[in-house]
C-alpha cells in the first residue's frame, strides 16, 4: 500500500493534521505499517504540490489540517479501481535471501530454512491470538489485515516445506578444478609426485 493513497482514503474521511493522519494509517492497519510523523509530513507536502490535497488555515492548537481535492478524489477512485500487480510489490526478501544462501560457501541453507520457519510460526501463532482477541464489528478493518498477514504466513511455511523438500533432493554437482585453484595445483602435486 501506498503511503500517498493511505492518506487520501483517510482525508476522504475528514479533514485531519498530520499527527492525526499517523495516529488513523496505524489504527487501520493495526499498526503492521509503523508510519514516521516525517513520512506524513513528506507525503502531505507531494500531494499539496501535485494539488491532490489543500491545507487549511491552522487551528487553535497551531495544527494545519489538510482535506482532499476533488483530484485527490479522482486519483484514489483510479487507485481502488486498479488491481494491485505482482510487478509492483516489492522484492521477496526471503527468496533472495535463500538463493544466496544456496550460492554461499559456508551457509547452512538448512539452517537458514528452520530459523526462517520457527520465526514465521512464532508470528502465525500472535497473529491468529491477535485476531481471536476482539470481534467487535469496528475491529474488521484490523481482523482483516491479520488475516492477510495470517495467510501470507501460512503460504511461507508452505514455501519452506517445499524449499527443504528440494534441498534433500538437491545433489550438487561435482566441482570443476576451475572452480576450485587450489584443487588443480593439488593434482598437480600429486601427477608429479
Amino acid at each position: 500500500m501506498s503511503i500517498r493513497h493511505g492518506l487520501l482514503a483517510l482525508l476522504e474521511r475528514g479533514q485531519m493534521y498530520g499527527y492525526q493522519l499517523r495516529a488513523a494509517f496505524e489504527e487501520s492497519t493495526g499498526s503492521t505499517w509503523p508510519l514516521n510523523i516525517g513520512q506524513v509530513y513528506t507525503t502531505l507536502a507531494r500531494l499539496e504540490r501535485d494539488g491532490l490535497v489543500r491545507p487549511l488555515p491552522e487551528n487553535e492548537g497551531g495544527q494545519r489540517p489538510y482535506e482532499i481535492t476533488d483530484a485527490g478524489r479522482a486519483d484514489l477512485a483510479l487507485w481502488f479501481a486498479t488491481p494491485i500487480s505482482r510487478a509492483d510489490r516489492p522484492r521477496d526478501e526471503l527468496s533472495i535471501k535463500l538463493a544466496l544462501a544456496l550460492t554461499t560457501p559456508g551457509v547452512d541453507v538448512r539452517a537458514v530454512v528452520q530459523t526462517q520457519r520457527s520465526a514465521t510460526m512464532r508470528a502465525l501463532q500472535e497473529f491468529t491470538r491477535l485476531k481471536y482477541a476482539s470481534d467487535k464489528p469496528e475491529d474488521l478493518p484490523w481482523r482483516l489485515v491479520l488475516d492477510a498477514m495470517i495467510f501470507q504466513a501460512e503460504a511461507e511455511v508452505r514455501w519452506l516445506d517445499h524449499c527443504e523438500t528440494s534441498l534433500v533432493r538437491h545433489r550438487p554437482a561435482p566441482a570443476r578444478p576451475a572452480d576450485h585453484p587450489e584443487a588443480v595445483d593439488r593434482a598437480g602435486d600429486e601427477a608429479r609426485r
